[in-house]
């Protein structure tokens, strides 16, 4: 993939379920680009169907840990005798509950920038929310526009 000077695509690795903060690396690419000070609009896409992307709080993880407990219980694994009705189970009891989840969360997000930097408030952090039971390497695609 040929990617220009406003657009490159992380890898993000999971190790499974959960909330993987990635805010850190966006920032850096942001430096990195030519006309530091310049604002815009950055879109944040995740190249995959059963992965999500959130802003969140950052500062306290039981926020992090309560998200995903209640996702777990929004929908359950593919096991569970209230999902037996569904028939993708192709990649195993995880698989067609992490495509509804990602069907009901953002899998982009647009952010606006200022001076170059990303305006988010204090305790904000861009996530992958992973929703697969192994570990899998997630691309994520960013794109600065204006």
């Amino acid at each position: 993939m040929r990617i220009e000077s406003d657009q490159t695509e992380l890898e993000i690795a999971t190790r499974g379920p959960g909330l993987y903060e990635f805010t850190d690396h966006v920032t850096r690419w942001l430096s990195s680009q030519p006309g530091q000070g310049r604002g815009g609009l950055l879109t944040v896409f995740v190249r995959h169907t059963s992965c999500s992307l959130l802003i969140q709080e950052n500062a306290d993880p039981d926020v992090q840990r309560d998200l995903l407990a209640w996702l777990k219980r929004f929908v359950p694994s593919a096991d569970d005798p209230s999902l037996g009705y569904l028939r993708h189970r192709a990649e195993g009891p995880d698989d067609m509950p992490a495509h509804i989840k990602a069907a009901v969360l953002p899998v982009s997000l647009s952010i606006p920038v200022a001076q170059g930097r990303m305006v988010l408030g204090t305790w904000q952090g861009i996530y992958l929310f992973e929703h697969r039971d192994h570990p899998h390497r997630r691309r994520v695609f960013l794109h600065l526009s204006g």
